[in-house]
């Protein structure tokens, strides 16, 4: 899953990003709203984490903007202010949740795993195809009720699959959701990655549509 981390705190940040990228998450972080604006004109993200005091183009006016341009895409607004209107504008103004600093790196994950739950239509956070169960608050899987130990980008990469389960990703996808700027990606990174999936959990179970990507078929047994 790729998050854009917009925080001007560096200490924060830093912590934030390092934390969630350990956590098998792809992170791009900026520093201001300006940034976060040319980062979200260029690629994608499945979530952003948004602090409210932004130099440049502040967090409010940054969240307007997304949602005058009907991007959907969840927004946890992450800030120091606490007061109850605060919160309200937040979330008025297009947030989908809210949490305040100082805060718990896990409670930050859970809060973002619950928002893109919500995103791809899923309410569980539990995912099952076939002979396969992906829980994603313990990070573990599960091939026929017994645990599976994989990498976190391994995990990472069943995870974007799971929860695009029916619809092909391509490997330009599966890079996105797995690598934050700067990171150095093989030429058969995820090649090597759906290589291990298929031999820890069964090959049939992640179909290649040859020329396009990778799809777990919806039903597929």
């Amino acid at each position: 899953m790729r998050i854009l981390l917009v925080e001007d705190d560096t200490l924060l940040g830093k912590g934030v990003s390092a934390g969630l990228a350990q956590a098998g998450w792809a992170v791009d972080w900026v520093v201001d709203g300006l940034d976060a604006e040319t980062a979200l004109h260029a690629g994608s993200y499945d979530a952003i984490v948004l602090d409210l005091g932004l130099p440049g183009i502040d967090g409010m006016t940054l969240l307007g903007r997304l949602r005058a341009a009907k991007d959907r895409t969840p927004v946890l607004v992450l800030t120091a202010r606490d007061t109850l209107a605060d919160r309200v504008a937040g979330l008025d103004a297009g947030g989908d949740d809210y949490l305040v600093k100082p805060f718990e790196l896990a409670e930050l994950q859970a809060r973002l795993r619950a928002l893109l739950r919500r995103s791809k239509g899923a309410a569980s956070p539990r995912l099952q195809h076939g002979r396969v169960a992906l829980d994603l608050p313990s990070h573990t899987v599960f091939l026929d009720g017994e645990p599976v130990e994989l990498s976190a980008r391994e995990f990472a990469t069943l995870q974007e699959l799971m929860m695009n389960a029916g619809r092909v990703r391509t490997r330009s996808q599966l890079e996105d959701s797995l690598y934050g700027w700067g990171e150095e990606i093989g030429s058969n990174t995820i090649e090597v990655y759906i290589h291990n999936l298929r031999r820890k959990l069964y090959a049939e179970f992640i179909r290649t549509v040859r020329g396009v990507g990778y799809i777990i078929a919806v039903g597929d047994g």
